[in-house]
């Protein structure tokens, strides 16, 4: 498969696409919002697409054209206000399924937040962070798109074990951006995540043995 790593330039999105450039089974184009943060990739051997989240849906569908799947891994980060968290985690997100449908992508992985389908365990501190999950996610699950939702739980930048536990539904828990990373790739032709939607955190089990029990 063709994949748009959506957020490529964030942590996640850098560590998917060197996955996958690095596997060789799939080929990756790394959407950016800008001209000059192109040649990291370029170096790579990894194509590059221009377009913002916060641009056209036919923007969005151009960047996607011509692939058979989209990783949404792109968020406002930590240090915008919540203006940027609508902007980027909800409108961004749901231009991009719109774009999906409009370039014909049938594949969608949205990266998520941990229980962000329970409204009742959303932390007050970060809680319109959590609506806009909550809603991209639920626009997602009544598109036409063959979607997957991962749920990380609290990021870090420790090394990946290579250990995730993944479920409908678990606790609060932490796991190192290298392990969401190798999880996304994981699922991307994975049909035992087809139509799912889980939490991820560390665990105790490979990728492969964690997602058939879904």
């Amino acid at each position: 498969m063709k994949v748009l790593i959506v957020g490529a330039n964030g942590q996640i999105g850098k560590q998917l696409v060197k996955l996958i450039k690095e596997a060789d089974k799939h080929t990756a184009r790394a959407m950016i919002r800008k001209e000059e943060q192109a040649r990291r990739f370029e170096d790579m051997g990894v194509e590059t697409a221009v377009a913002s989240l916060e641009g056209t849906v036919d923007e969005l569908a151009e960047a996607a054209n011509g692939c058979d799947a989209i990783v949404f891994t792109a968020g406002s980060g930590g240090n915008t206000g919540y203006d940027k968290t609508l902007l980027i985690d909800l409108d961004g997100a749901v231009k991009t399924i719109d774009a999906a449908e409009r370039a014909g992508v049938d594949r969608f992985v949205m990266v998520s937040a941990i229980q962000a389908n329970n409204r009742d365990k959303w932390s007050d501190t970060i809680k319109p962070y959590y609506a806009a999950k909550h809603y991209a996610d639920r626009i997602l699950e009544n598109s036409s798109l063959n979607y997957t939702i991962v749920r990380p739980g609290g990021l870090t930048n420790e090394e990946g074990t290579g250990k995730i536990k993944a479920a409908e539904n678990l606790e609060r828990g932490f796991i190192p951006r290298e392990d969401v990373a190798k999880t996304l790739y994981a699922v991307l032709d994975n049909e035992d995540t087809y139509k799912r939607a889980f939490d991820l955190v560390s665990g105790e089990e490979d990728a492969e043995t964690a997602l058939k029990n879904i």
